[in-house]
């Protein structure tokens, strides 16, 4: 849900300016004012505006995530602002970055090019995501998407796959829980249509 504080934030992080907004809403500026007071609400037909204006539907790709295989390139060697942009269809939290996967272990339910969005931070202790799925990334460095169970210590964790051996005894340095996923082919029906807006916007 579209809320003050994610257009706060984005206009903060953005740089630009509630009267910049107003215009791309088709208001008043002192609405965007009221908004951000809780004096108003946003209305269904501003959320679109408010979205592509301060970029609340952009999550950064942060590399991509082995479901079977390591992932290139390195955790170090990926840039702050990471390779690029996802656009979802809905705004996004800040604390979020995104992975594309690779290989085909995580078949069905995962496919080759399919986009995991997760928490940039772990909010969770290791201990509540036995059983679940998740991007990991271990101590020496590699990053997957896999279940995560139980090791015979508790500092060790296996590393299930649908379609792959499991790795056993591995430890993790992170885990970035899942907040959605983004299979490839509405991922490409979501890139064909934003093409035609930013097309149709060029005439």
């Amino acid at each position: 849900m579209l809320d003050a504080t994610m257009i706060e934030r984005g206009l903060k992080r953005s740089g630009k300016s509630k009267g910049g907004l107003a215009q791309a809403m088709g208001v008043r500026p002192g609405a965007v004012s009221e908004i951000l007071g809780g004096e108003r609400l946003v209305k269904a037909s501003e959320i679109l505006p408010i979205m592509e204006y301060l970029e609340l539907n952009l999550s950064p790709i942060m590399g991509r995530v082995g479901a079977g295989a390591v992932i290139e390139p390195e955790y170090e060697q990926v840039p702050p602002e990471g390779l690029g942009d996802i656009v979802l269809p809905f705004p996004i939290m800040e604390e979020t970055v995104a992975f594309e996967v690779m290989g085909d272990s995580m078949l069905p339910k995962y496919e080759n090019g399919d986009v995991i969005v997760v928490y940039k931070e772990q909010r969770f202790p290791l201990s509540s995501f036995y059983g679940e799925e998740a991007v990991v990334r271990l101590k020496t460095g590699e990053r997957y998407l896999k279940t995560i169970e139980r090791g015979k210590t508790p500092s060790v964790v296996n590393l299930a796959s649908f379609n792959a051996k499991p790795i056993v005894g591995v430890k993790l340095e992170w885990v970035g829980e899942i907040c959605l996923t983004m299979p490839k082919g509405q991922l490409e029906r979501l890139r064909a249509k934003s093409a035609r807006a930013r097309k149709g916007k060029g005439k």
